[in-house]
């Protein structure tokens, strides 16, 4: 199919000669035109994109998608497949607001004439021809800490603009905007330079990852509501990470990884004094924190030793069982877990005086009580990175890494497999534990189910979607399965639906994930900065 497309285009391209451009040129003018017109007859439709001279609502998104159509006047090689990609975004948006539009109106009859017009005319800019792209030189040292912080501040923006967006059609329209931008980008190179150059200048990438998530509770306007999510998104990510070290580096499939994290929260919630529990223990939340991580990864180790023996299905299917039993046994422990009810009431983390609750002042800025623990979340989050990338790098990394390649032939390279295993299920058992605990203290409850086997192929997914055995994919990942739910509550029964979509598109598209790992040399398994190894100098080498 894709062969039979490209076929066509490059059959178009040829007729067109010259003119094709220009044509492109035309229909890109046409869109910003209809971008403008009316594409609903009706009031009332999210954007107001019923008022004529206006981009109001999504059609703000095809007239940026148009723009891109004179990249095809210049000599950058990929600009005729990037604009290609803009265009077909253009059409998927324009056709999503009209259905969207004949739907709410009850009728294709309520679709303005500016909408077909965008709709029609969308497709002519897919015309154009290949260039040569000039050599460029390496980016000294100031442009790329200036690449690497505006890749971050567009981010920011993305990220801040797609939450202030509350209709669920236009936030769907800015996703498909952003892949299309992002499609735009790569074919570019514009992704490959900007993955290049936070993979050389690591301390500038941390300064400016470190700036703009200190940043983004100052774009809330005291906003509660998205810092609770991002928090929460904070302890997914941590979750993932660690079964990224299970799943990813050791090539272990778990499908009970949740109960890690169950068990981490209801450790938090028992030993925390909540309201309503039945054991009346109050210790500091940091050393609630280090138990509650460090007896999920008791349980893990404890779990591992008898079931690492089985490899592939067969492990798959043990620890989807064990998932299954901690719920169970969860919502029976009355006694304990105080069954179906939960332990309720946890208290918020307390520092000397201060209440995590407590709302504070910064910079002229009211911050709620949620960006507390926002921030120990971020931090949290930092720790589980360093921790992630340092083993991956280590010697115990590349050992997983062969184990997951081909545990024969590293057991005959004197691996210790079994032992390495299970430190694996332990490490990774320990960081859900610790992002269970944090869980329990955000939420203020623990019920049993909030950890189902759902939530597990959730966290399965975070890390397929992102890139397994990168620790960038999974935070990617676990970002876009928690915002993109909370963005689509129209949607959320039909959740299994939405992502076994969108992980057979990716399977398609990119099989490694969104940012999979980068291998260079040695196969790691994890992104590295080292520097490809270099020849040495022939000395007294005969010269003609």
């Amino acid at each position: 199919m894709k062969q039979r497309v490209h076929s066509a285009v490059e059959s178009l391209r040829s007729r067109l000669g010259d003119r094709a451009p220009w044509l492109a040129l035309a229909g890109a003018a046409l869109v910003v035109f209809g971008s403008v017109s009316p594409w609903a007859t009706f009031a009332g439709f999210p954007g107001k994109m019923s008022l004529s001279g206006f981009p109001g609502g999504a059609r703000v998104f095809s007239l940026l998608l148009a723009l891109a159509a004179p990249l095809l006047f210049t000599k950058v090689r990929g600009a005729a497949r990037a604009v290609l990609g803009t265009s077909a975004a253009t059409v998927v948006v324009v056709g999503w607001n009209l259905v969207a539009i004949a739907n709410d109106g009850g009728g294709t009859v309520n679709i303005g004439w500016g909408g077909w017009l965008a709709l029609f005319v969308g497709a002519l800019a897919s015309s154009g021809h290949e260039h040569e792209r000039p050599a460029l030189g390496p980016l000294n040292t100031f442009w790329s800490v200036a690449v690497v912080a505006f890749a971050f501040l567009i981010g920011l923006a993305i990220v801040v603009w797609g939450l202030k967006i509350e209709e669920s059609s236009r936030f769907v329209s800015f996703l498909i905007f952003v892949t299309g931008i992002g499609m735009a980008a790569s074919r570019l190179g514009l992704t490959e330079l900007v993955s290049d150059t936070t993979a050389a200048h690591t301390k500038a990438t941390a300064l400016c990852a470190a700036a703009v998530v200190a940043a983004f509770p100052f774009t809330q306007d005291g906003n509660a509501y998205w810092l609770r999510v991002a928090a929460s998104v904070g302890i997914f990510a941590c979750a993932a990470v660690g079964l990224n070290i299970v799943v990813g580096l050791a090539g272990l499939l778990d499908l009970g990884y949740i109960a890690f994290v169950g068990t981490g929260a209801y450790v938090g919630a028992l030993l925390a004094n909540a309201a309503f529990t039945t054991v009346h223990i109050h210790l500091p939340w940091i050393v609630v924190v280090l138990l509650g991580a460090t007896i999920a990864s008791l349980a893990g180790a404890a779990i591992g030793a008898p079931t690492l023996r089985l490899e592939g299905d067969y492990l798959a299917i043990v620890t989807l069982a064990f998932g299954e039993i901690f719920r169970i046994t969860a919502n029976n422990w009355n006694g304990l877990t105080r069954g179906p009810n939960g332990i309720s009431g946890v208290p918020d983390f307390e520092l000397g005086s201060y209440n995590f609750a407590d709302t504070h002042r910064l910079f002229g800025i009211d911050l709620p009580g949620d960006s507390n623990y926002y921030f120990v979340e971020a931090i949290l989050l930092a720790i589980v990175i360093l921790a992630f990338t340092r083993l991956g790098r280590s010697r115990v990394g590349r050992a997983w890494v062969a184990i997951r390649d081909d545990e024969v032939a590293a057991r005959a390279m004197g691996v210790n497999t079994a032992r390495l295993k299970l430190l694996a299920f332990a490490i990774g058992a320990f960081l859900a534990g610790a992002a269970g605990t944090l869980d329990a203290h955000v939420n203020h409850s623990v019920v049993p189910d909030s950890y189902t086997f759902l939530e597990s192929i959730l966290l399965l997914a975070a890390v397929v979607l992102g890139g397994m055995g990168s620790v960038t994919g999974a935070i990617l990942g676990s970002a876009a399965l928690k915002l993109i739910p909370e963005k689509l509550r129209f949607f959320s029964d039909k959740r299994l639906l939405f992502f076994g979509i969108v992980l057979i598109v990716m399977m398609r598209l990119r099989p490694g994930g969104l940012l999979p790992p980068k291998q260079r040399g040695h196969r790691t398994g994890v992104d590295t900065d080292d520097p490809p190894p270099q020849p040495e100098p022939a000395i007294g080498r005969a010269t003609a």
